[in-house]
């Protein structure tokens, strides 16, 4: 069983981000799913973006230090998010030398030059993404190898950059059910 800290996507906590915390708890691990916009859920990635300017990034690394402090410890957290969720996940989970692992959804983060881990880490993204471009993935992988860091990316060919959002139009049932099955089996060897 994994410990796994979940962050949400720029839209806020969506029901999705519910179902992605129970389909991980159905498989007997401990999910924590932090409300880094108090409660606020945008319809948008416009409104998502005015929340985040609105708090600013400083005060969402905040809160989501504040919702990881009580759970490292020995044994090692699985850090796991959503597009914007994916990247504060990473900049955590590099950050915390008792990470168990990493999981990113539809996003990546900038490493700092002299980033090093050993954590596995697996990447699940669109092909192509807007938001991921390819040079921009190669990239990032090479700085995670570089690192240290075992990786795995999975692309989903024509699925959209949150494609295991039901409720939103980059939706692709198929790819997401993909990424489920293969993100579930990467969590259970952690």
């Amino acid at each position: 069983m994994a410990r796994i800290l979940l962050f949400h996507s720029i839209y806020g906590l969506r029901p999705a981000v519910h179902g992605a915390a129970d389909r991980l708890r159905a498989a007997g691990h401990e999910v924590h799913v932090p409300d880094l916009y108090d409660g606020r859920v945008a319809a948008t990635v416009d409104e998502g973006r005015e929340i985040n300017e609105e708090i600013g990034r400083d005060e969402l690394l905040r809160r989501a230090v504040a919702a990881a402090a009580p759970l490292t410890e020995p044994g090692g957290l699985v850090y796991a998010g959503f597009s914007l969720g994916a990247a504060i996940a990473q900049n955590l989970a590099l950050a915390d030398a008792n990470a168990g692992g990493l999981l990113l959804m539809h996003g990546t983060s900038d490493l700092p030059d002299d980033a090093s881990t050993d954590i596995p880490v697996q990447l699940h993204v669109a092909d192509p993404d807007t938001f991921e471009p390819v040079d921009w993935l190669n990239a990032w992988y090479l700085q995670m190898r570089k690192a240290g860091a075992d990786v795995e990316i999975f692309r989903y060919r024509g699925a959209g950059h949150l494609f295991t959002d039901p409720d939103l139009p980059d939706h692709d049932a198929e790819a997401a059910e993909r990424a489920w099955a293969i993100a579930l089996d990467f969590v259970a060897s952690l």
